[in-house]
This record gives C-alpha cells, structure tokens and sequence, in this order.
C-alpha cells in the first residue's frame, strides 16, 4: 500500500508533557493536521463543498515514545475506499530513519452532506487513493 500523501512536522515543545515525551493526544493532532492538508492539496475549498467528511472512528497505536526536538513524518495509506466512506491508514515516523515507527493506526471518515445524511465520496478523493 503506497502512501496516498506524506507530511513533515516538527515536533514543539508544548507538545510533550510531565514525563518528557509527546503527549498521546499530539499523536491524533499530528495526523489530523495531515489529513487537513491532504484535503487542501485536492480542492481548495474541500470544507466548503456540499459535503465534507466527518470522523467515524479512529485507532492509535503508540509504539515508542517521541521526545522534543524531532522532525516526524506523517504517511496517510488508503486502507478502504467505499461508496460513502474511507478508512485512511496512518503512520508517524521519524523524517530521519522511516524505519522508527512512533505510531500507526487508521481512521474512518464518512462523507455527509449539511444535512448530515452520508453521500457518495467526492470524485476527486477516490481518484486521489487509486493512484
């Protein structure tokens, strides 16, 4: 599976908490953040379309602590396309070796419409994850 978009980060220091590492919900902000700007990179004004997607469910696997400074590396993987929804894989690694694997999980996003009824997946988001 070929990482449908990649994303550098620098870790901050108002990201670590009492015991000197990341706090675990960083890790969720980290791949938010990716997500946010994977969407961009495919319309400019994906928030304001007819529908948007909206979280179903989210998995975090921590499996090693980050501490400050670090760059990061955030990778998103199409797991499952479906008519009206899309399970994105995640991974945060170190931009410096790939092979130091911090975090891995997915998430499941749901396209609604303002109404709040879910729809099929926007043309171009599909087209993004076949490539």
């Amino acid at each position: 599976m070929n990482p449908v978009f990649r994303m550098d980060a620098d870790v901050r220091w108002r990201d670590m908490d009492a015991f000197g590492h990341v706090n675990n919900a960083a890790f969720l902000g980290y791949v938010e953040e990716a997500r946010v700007q994977w969407f961009k990179s495919l319309s400019s004004d994906w928030a304001a379309e007819t529908s948007a997607p909206i979280m179903a469910a989210v998995t975090m696997n921590y499996r090693r602590p980050i501490v400050w400074p670090e760059t990061l590396t955030v990778e998103l993987l199409a797991e499952r396309v479906g008519n009206k929804s899309l399970t994105l894989a995640h991974r945060i690694v170190s931009a410096g070796d790939p092979s130091v694997v911090y975090g891995d999980g997915n998430t499941v996003l749901v396209w609604v419409d303002r109404a709040g009824q879910s729809v099929v997946l926007p043309e171009g988001v599909r087209a993004a994850c076949s490539l």
